[in-house]
């Protein structure tokens, strides 16, 4: 894994100073699904006639479809990853799960209403009509950073048994919920972050009820250099 991410983080390095790019492994495409825009990355040379695993890749507060490319490095690393055959090929769905509102307190109060996590199975249905997209729970993988890390909870909650991969980055813990039978559940934070503290307690509830996880702590704070850094350890662990 050390390998992997020096890897990674020298390609991410190299493409801020302008050096030569890697050649892009996928394409971005700008969709709606069930009237939520999204970005969708597709492999290289995707074709209809192949069945593809997928990833539902969710953002934070205040934040849009955008985020995980724009800020995330989502490409890059993707790229990377592949170049090595670290991961496998994947289609990877960034939804605007959280829709901006004005203040923090509308925000917060659209994002736990709960319309996102009961309405999931019908975004996920219009998905594999539009892409050629497992409908296999062992090949279906979700996960999101921070408020998107709580609705990642509440939807593998939600459809328990559906994911057989999911992934909290930083994830905000309103309500003490998991999935019960996943392969991979994977949670990680930083010990700067104002998360830190509450993420002790759910974990600690995890624990109570033998829940199994596999938890990461790093340094620093609620930022992006950490989201990619855990996204980058969690898409090896996808689909195997």
């Amino acid at each position: 894994m050390k390998k992997i991410l020096l890897f990674v983080w020298a390609s991410l390095l190299l493409s801020a100073c302008h050096q030569p790019a890697l050649k892009q492994a996928g394409t971005i495409e700008r969709d709606t699904i069930q009237g939520v825009p999204c970005c969708v990355y597709l492999p290289y040379a995707y074709k209809s006639n192949i069945t593809y695993p997928v990833l539902y890749l969710q953002h934070g507060m205040f934040g849009n479809e955008e985020d995980w490319i724009t800020q995330g490095n989502l490409v890059a690393i993707m790229d990377s990853l592949l170049k090595i055959d670290a991961v496998k090929e994947m289609v990877v769905i960034m939804p605007d799960n959280c829709p901006h509102r004005p203040t923090y307190e509308e925000e917060k109060e659209n994002a736990i209403t709960g319309e996102w996590e009961n309405n999931f199975a019908h975004f996920m249905a219009e998905a594999e009509q539009k892409y050629s997209i497992s409908t296999d729970p062992s090949e279906r993988a979700i996960a999101g950073l921070s408020m998107g890390g709580y609705h990642t909870m509440r939807v593998s909650y939600v459809l328990d048994g559906q994911f057989a991969y999911v992934g909290m980055f930083s994830p905000a813990t309103f309500v003490h919920q998991a999935p019960t039978t996943p392969k991979v559940f994977w949670i990680g934070i930083g010990k700067e972050d104002f998360l830190y503290d509450s993420l002790q307690v759910y974990r600690q509830w995890l624990d109570t009820n033998h829940i199994e996880y596999t938890y990461y702590e790093s340094t620093g704070g609620h930022t992006w250099p950490n989201w990619q850094d855990y996204i980058t350890r969690f898409l090896p662990k996808l689909f195997h």
